[in-house]
């Protein structure tokens, strides 16, 4: 065991005892200024969490959300494999209650955690780390439910997701903020997808693949002859990501560097390690010998997502520690190396197929090495169980401003 271990990082060089103790300095903020949020969404949650036994810990109710989008994922492996179908219309109904049901545990955590009592920066780090990973599990999910199959179609709906959330965590980790705007993916975005789900459910996946100009009668002739409607809301998604998040997020940082006296310049090469991990992403699929032609598109999807939920979790974890901004991880390997090898076209099919599967473990066992021994410093360190409740009265999580 002790030859084992030793070829992990120690759990100092994860976390160091310095960062742990800049814990006592946390405090959550965040912004949320959701329509549907203000609106409708508040009431319901404050009665769900009603329904929660008080001895449940919050980390646990997260967990329990996220299984409920992992199920989903494995009845598309079993049932509708090629991501396209059709399937029965049971399986679109199971994908929309799936995300309702993740998304309502995801908020009733942090209420939980405040009607017991037992916030903590723990619970931030463990929450928006299930989010990071969910990121790609949704979006395989949603990609199914569209009927988008082995496609760049699926590609892009899932690192529409990555992109925004990786924004919104570079965001948070400079402002000190999690800001939600008036229509945002945890809320809007959400909420149609769940809709569009029992739309497939209803009427068929093949709605979301008539031409554009049948499907968007009154814009829908401003897209080429030949795009489906699929295509035509993808577009249209990008650029309400880009102009309406994105941006957004970088105005929030530009303005909290202002206000600190700090360099917004020196913020931006941040950015470059989504950059690499999209690009290294692109590279590998276009020069691909397998992903595509024979199914293994969601293979490559969980590498890529459990390296990002490694990328994005270690901003969080330094923004809770006060610890510089982490350029790196380990886990970009693969992807890197994936590509530079298919963009020389060293693959073929069987090598290329081997160096997924030893890719797959190779990030799977260094993210969850990382993920429980950072995890088990914050319970040593704040005198907390991770997934059972024990009084912690030092450390308070204040309600959201929703203003």
């Amino acid at each position: 065991m002790v030859g084992l271990t030793s070829y992990f990082p120690s759990g100092d060089e994860y976390v160091t005892e310095d960062a742990l103790k800049n814990l006592r300095n946390y405090r959550y903020r965040a912004v949320d200024k959701s329509f549907l949020t203000k609106y409708i969404y508040r009431h319901y949650w404050e009665w769900a969490v009603t329904l929660f036994p008080r001895w449940m810990a919050p980390n646990l109710i997260t967990l329990t959300g996220l299984s409920f989008e992992i199920f989903d994922v494995i009845l598309v492996l079993l049932i509708m494999p090629d991501l396209e179908g059709p399937g029965p219309a049971w399986l679109y109904f199971a994908f929309g209650i799936g995300m309702w049901l993740y998304s309502t545990f995801d908020n009733v955590d942090g209420k939980q955690a405040r009607r017991t009592g037992t916030s903590s920066p723990l619970g931030e780090l463990f929450d928006h780390g299930c989010d990071a990973l969910n990121c790609t599990i949704a979006g395989i999910v949603e990609a199914s439910a569209f009927a988008c199959g082995i496609s760049w179609q699926t590609v892009a709906i899932v690192f529409f997701t990555t992109m925004t959330f990786f924004f919104s965590t570079w965001e948070e980790y400079h402002t000190g903020v999690l800001y939600l705007g008036y229509i945002n993916g945890p809320t809007e975005i959400l909420t149609f997808a769940v809709l569009a789900c029992f739309a497939s459910g209803i009427w068929g996946p093949a709605i979301w693949h008539v031409p554009a100009s049948q499907g968007l009668p009154v814009i829908g002739r401003l897209f080429p002859g030949t795009w489906e409607l699929m295509d035509a809301l993808l577009l249209i998604t990008f650029i309400a990501m880009l102009f309406g998040h994105c941006l957004v997020c970088c105005y929030n940082v530009y303005s909290a560097c202002r206000e600190q006296n700090k360099s917004f310049v020196a913020t931006l090469p941040q950015l470059a390690q989504y950059a690499v991990f999209a690009g290294s992403c692109y590279v590998w699929l276009s020069n691909s010998t397998t992903i595509f032609t024979n199914n293994h598109l969601v293979l490559f999807m969980i590498i890529a997502g459990t390296a990002f939920g490694r990328v994005v979790s270690k901003i969080i974890l330094a923004h809770l520690t006060e610890m510089p901004f982490p350029s790196y991880t380990v886990q970009m390997i693969p992807l890197v190396v994936g590509a530079v090898i298919a963009r020389i076209g060293w693959f073929t099919p069987s090598t290329e197929l081997f160096f997924l599967v030893i890719s797959f473990l190779f990030v799977v066992v260094a993210y969850f090495h990382w993920a429980l021994v950072v995890i088990e410093r914050f319970c040593d360190f704040l005198g907390i169980n991770c997934l059972t409740i024990t009084p912690q009265p030092d450390i308070e999580r204040p309600e959201p401003a929703t203003a």
